[in-house]
């Protein structure tokens, strides 16, 4: 079916904590990320879908397709604190997951006062131009649009992170490396702005393109099947780390059979190297998209998201 937006927005409450629900922080509002068209287009016929995967009618986990305006729905914290999170959702770079990996840690941000955007970005494979660098655009441009709004959301630019699950943890990474490369044409005054996330959180995250260690569906999505070395290199953020890459918090289970743990391990020994500040947990169980922690309860790994907290308040990006 294709995407209705305030139904998609009302449905989304359903999977709002009950604490949150409580606090009155919905997703409200929503930014579209480019004025018209988004740039690259080629499929003209693109048409969004919403996928409903879970066979449990009590919990939503519904992933979004064929996405042609990339955009930011925005959790409102009642009381925001001036910190925000950019949240990008997971999905191997084919789709965008839409509750467990967004609009369930974007209320659990908001509660503790943090304003989250939530990320729609474009999908390599459904029709843009450069599209190894397309989802890259899109959280660049995201970064750029949040601090040029900070005044509207009572944000201070300067506490602006980035959060990512899975691929969207790939995301997360790329943005944190590759902030400077110019991977669009400017749009508008928003552009002039510095696409650095202050600090970035990749969760369970894809890291590597090098074929021993990478899950396969991203890759093959992101780069191809059969990608020339240089390729491999330039979307493989823990061979792109500087000194300029913002301080990262990593979270892993070991028993992920989906994204081997060794992703996560070459990223923190990278950031070590280049002596950017990093903290990673890893977790003896939790397996793979376990998102904001409902999913881990009674395991460890539940506390991946206060542990977060905990070390984003040494990096004074959250008060």
């Amino acid at each position: 079916m294709t995407i209705d937006r305030r139904t998609l927005l009302a449905a989304s409450l359903a999977a709002v904590p009950a604490s949150a629900a409580a606090a009155s922080v919905t997703p409200a509002t929503t930014i579209a990320l480019w004025p018209g068209e988004a740039p690259g287009l080629i499929n003209r016929s693109l048409t969004e879908i919403v996928l409903e995967r879970s066979k449990n009618p009590a919990v939503r986990d519904r992933a979004l397709t064929n996405i042609r305006r990339p955009r930011l729905d925005v959790f409102r914290p009642a009381r925001p604190n001036g910190a925000a999170m950019l949240v990008i959702p997971g999905g191997g770079y084919q789709r965008v997951v839409i509750d467990k990996e967004g609009y369930e840690i974007g209320p659990w941000l908001a509660e503790r006062g943090i304003t989250a955007f939530v990320l729609f970005y474009r999908l390599p494979g459904e029709g843009w131009r450069d599209p190894a660098n397309t989802p890259l655009a899109d959280a660049q441009r995201a970064m750029r649009l949040i601090r040029a709004r900070a005044s509207e959301y009572a944000i201070d630019p300067t506490r602006v992170g980035a959060m990512g699950f899975s691929a969207g943890g790939h995301l997360c990474a790329d943005l944190a490396v590759r902030h400077m490369r110019r991977v669009y044409t400017p749009v508008d005054a928003a552009d002039t702005l510095d696409a650095r996330p202050m600090l970035a959180a990749p969760i369970y995250p894809v890291v590597s393109m090098d074929a021993a260690i990478a899950h396969a569906g991203s890759r093959d999505a992101l780069i191809g099947a059969s990608p020339a070395d240089s390729f491999v290199t330039e979307h493989s953020p823990d061979l792109q780390v500087t000194r300029a890459t913002p301080p990262m918090f990593l979270s892993h289970a070991a028993d992920d059979k989906t994204v081997p743990v060794a992703n996560s391990i070459a990223l923190h020994a990278a950031l070590r190297d280049a002596g950017v500040p990093v903290e990673m947990h890893l977790f003896e169980r939790g397996g793979h998209g376990f998102g904001w922690g409902r999913r881990t309860a009674g395991l460890s790994a539940h506390l991946w998201p206060e542990l977060f907290l905990a070390w984003a308040r040494t990096h004074a990006s959250v008060r």
